[in-house]
């Protein structure tokens, strides 16, 4: 089962540390903890893109983030568990900013609109992390593999559901939907091999043409209504808060 958003803070401050030493109340510890956990992941993160998985170590990670070697060991058992935190995190933190701006909105067409501004935006944001999802998908091993899984799975579901929705509106044609949404996701994710910061569109002009890309091919004539610009970050939360009245 894919972990809460309060079932995943309390993972990550109380199964990744060890908190022997330090009180549970301790509202300050908790914060150092996950800022200390935030760093070690970004780093990770890192060298993976770098390097890949499977040609970093542990001590390539140490002398990364400034974190002994002793130390990580201590924290983390394995370069699994590390590549398993930097998925787990992304794929929840995804997901749930989805779910948030989603609460409240019924329009199909709008709802697609920010699913793609949801996904390109967090990517955008976390490039390294990106490229680790995108290149590292087969390297996580069961049981972190099926666990991540379950938040992929619903995810897909979520855009699987908006896709359908389209359909049963009959403002896309007869195309098989897995291949869609697949495609769609493609399309997306694919970015991080070529998007340059310095020339290309940032992440709301660039979800803005996917969007309209991905719809107008499978609308084709099917009555898609003309996409509107695509809000991101805070307008894109103000804008599902109006329709949730």
């Amino acid at each position: 089962m894919a972990l809460d958003s309060r079932r995943f803070s309390q993972y990550f401050a109380e199964r990744t540390f060890d908190f022997r030493a330090v009180p549970k109340n301790s509202a300050h510890n908790h914060r150092d903890s996950q800022a200390k956990l935030q760093h070690i992941l970004r780093h990770a993160a890192r060298v993976f893109s770098k390097k890949g998985y499977q040609g970093a170590s542990i001590r390539d990670i140490s002398r990364s983030c400034g974190v002994s070697l002793s130390g990580l060991y201590y924290y983390f058992e394995s370069k699994q568990k590390l590549l398993y935190l930097i998925q787990i995190n992304a794929f929840t933190s995804i997901l749930k900013r989805l779910e948030r701006r989603l609460a409240g909105v019924a329009d199909p067409e709008e709802r697609l609109r920010l699913l793609v501004a949801n996904h390109i935006d967090y990517f955008l944001r976390h490039p390294m992390e990106m490229k680790v999802l995108s290149r590292e998908e087969e390297a996580l091993e069961n049981p972190y593999h099926r666990e991540v899984a379950d938040i992929k799975r619903r995810y897909y579901e979520i855009a699987r559901g908006i896709y359908e929705d389209l359909r049963k509106a009959g403002q896309v044609r007869r195309v098989n939907p897995r291949v869609a949404v697949l495609s769609l996701f493609g399309m997306m994710n694919w970015i991080y091999k070529w998007h340059n910061p310095k020339v290309d569109p940032q992440a709301d002009r660039l979800a803005e043409t996917m969007y309209s890309i991905f719809l107008e091919g499978v609308a084709n004539g099917h009555g898609a209504r003309r996409p509107r610009p695509i809000p991101v970050g805070r307008r894109a939360g103000e804008e599902a808060a109006r329709a949730a009245g």
